[in-house]
């Protein structure tokens, strides 16, 4: 069971890898974020709240710009798939998904500053410091929430160990990703703009159509 379940959580990397981070701009991007994911959940230890500040502020925004913003979105030669195909059978959160959790993740200060008890569930704000602190607890509870939310989701939708698998690669992700781009910034001064190891994926590819045959 352990041997299955780590060789899912090998393959969900590496799709996710082979499927969405082809350019140098997004692996550097993602490597400044594994870093403050990783001050993030240190601090979680000593201070939550801020914490999810800088998991929010600056590990997410870091991340979904390389996706939203930098990664090709046409086709993928290298994997001879669609964007629409990547998007179809990604596990995780695809772009249409983020567009979702980072509307609720954008709205979520907008509606607190209008409502200040946040209908009544949280205390009213009267300071600035008081409004940063209740927007990092509501950004504590959507972030823990997006989590468990997909991972119950695939459940469902595909079985109780994809959703497990998949929830501890996020959780995770910050440490490979770390392993993975920490040379990405200086390919991207060299002039790369896009991986040219992914070449590799094809004979990866074929090496797991052959374990799975």
């Amino acid at each position: 069971m352990i041997k299955n379940f780590l060789e899912q959580l090998r393959i969900q990397r590496w799709d996710d890898h082979r499927y969405y981070h082809h350019s140098r701009i997004n692996q550097s991007l993602h490597f400044v974020s594994a870093i403050s994911f990783m001050v993030a959940y240190v601090m979680m230890w000593f201070d939550p709240l801020m914490s999810a500040l800088i998991g929010w502020l600056v590990s997410m925004t870091s991340r979904q710009a390389g996706h939203f913003f930098f990664e090709p979105k046409g086709y993928d030669h290298v994997n001879q798939a669609t964007h629409e195909h990547k998007e179809e059978i990604k596990v995780g959160y695809n772009l249409q998904r983020k567009v979702v959790l980072m509307s609720i993740w954008a709205a979520a200060p907008v509606v607190l500053y209008l409502q200040p008890s946040f209908f009544g569930l949280l205390k009213p704000w009267v300071s600035a410091m008081d409004f940063a602190r209740e927007t990092a607890r509501l950004w504590l509870v959507i972030g823990i929430g997006g989590l468990l939310f997909r991972t119950v989701h695939l459940f469902f939708i595909r079985d109780v160990e994809t959703g497990i698998v998949w929830m501890t690669k996020i959780i995770t992700d910050p440490f490979n990703d770390f392993m993975l781009y920490h040379k990405a910034p200086l390919a991207l001064l060299r002039g790369e703009l896009i991986d040219p190891g992914l070449h590799l994926v094809e004979e990866h590819g074929l090496e797991l159509e052959e374990q799975h045959a």
